[in-house]
């Protein structure tokens, strides 16, 4: 099977590493080298690295619209256009390109998160199950027949990154087993439950900012659905502080405080206990603006952060 593969970030290699074993890759299509990190130099998707590691040809346009790439789709003559994390939807005319179809795989129970982070929002919301799902895409946004779906459970100390590794090794499995069904024509074709949709929207500066209103259990969720990236932030006299690791205290004799949500309640080694909302949660890995990542006890040891702060505080 001839397949071109469209997809970018690290998400996609176990795919492609797992695809380029048994098909004929004929091409990967990725998006453009972006500006990254401190010094804003282009650097390219990881799925480029991988492919040119390997001699495959690689494209890289800025529109998947036009009458160019449209060409260039037809002249390799894909049986299976494979999407994994690509982060455009393909128009029709790229839709009907390949005699099997374009067959995407997603990082969530569809129809349950749509969208481009199905994985932060899984954890962010305190969901205990995910998985991967394949399709046949269509036109819409994640809205295609169902062909498989395998879920793992999310741990209580998962973070989004250790999801995001979990699913990617069994999407690939699930791909591969996808494409030998649909060569076969075995593979199953299930319509979605429109009705039992809910989307996972693209993270945004405004939701990696922590609101300590909620409860306790909330924040912990919020801060492990933004580990490794963007981080979960709140700001400590003015700047801001990155929030990496934090756990809910159960009881605690500062369960009854009538404070602000956000106040310092206490500050040791273990960790720095923050009123929430409705409970409490002590904070054990943080990160101070400009500085690196540091457990708490490093944190206390060369910066001043005192009883009855209020963190978020304008």
């Amino acid at each position: 099977m001839n397949i071109v593969f469209m997809g970018t970030p690290d998400f996609c290699i176990p795919s492609l590493k797992m695809l380029a074993s048994e098909y004929n890759i004929k091409a990967v299509i990725t998006q453009p080298d972006r500006p990254r990190g401190r010094g804003k130099k282009l650097a390219p998707p990881p799925v480029k690295v991988f492919a040119e590691a390997k001699a495959i040809p690689v494209y890289q346009p800025d529109s998947i619209k036009t009458l160019e790439f449209i060409h260039l789709l037809k002249k390799l003559k894909p049986d299976a256009i494979v999407v994994v994390a690509y982060g455009k939807i393909l128009p029709k005319e790229v839709l009907c390109i390949p005699r099997f179809g374009c067959i995407n795989l997603h990082a969530s129970l569809l129809p349950k998160y749509r969208g481009a982070a199905p994985i932060h929002w899984a954890v962010i919301n305190g969901e205990q199950k995910t998985g991967v799902t394949t399709i046949y895409m269509d036109e819409g946004m994640d809205t295609g027949d169902i062909i498989l779906q395998r879920e793992i459970d999310i741990l209580p100390d998962d973070t989004a990154g250790s999801v995001h590794d979990r699913l990617a090794d069994l999407g690939a499995s699930v791909l591969l087993h996808t494409l030998k069904l649909v060569a076969e024509g075995k593979a199953p074709r299930m319509p979605q439950n429109h009705a039992e949709a809910t989307y996972a929207p693209m993270i945004k500066r405004e939701h990696e900012r922590i609101n300590w209103n909620k409860r306790a259990r909330d924040i912990k969720n919020h801060i492990r659905g933004m580990n490794p990236w963007p981080g979960a932030f709140t700001t400590l006299y003015g700047k801001i502080l990155k929030i990496w690791k934090a756990g809910v205290v159960n009881k605690t004799a500062h369960n009854d405080c009538d404070c602000t949500p956000g106040t310092v309640l206490s500050v040791n080694n273990d960790g720095i206990i923050v009123k929430a909302g409705e409970g409490l949660i002590s904070i054990t890995e943080l990160q101070m603006q400009g500085k690196k990542k540091l457990s708490v006890s490093e944190f206390i040891r060369g910066n001043r952060i005192e009883e009855g702060t209020v963190l978020d505080e304008a």
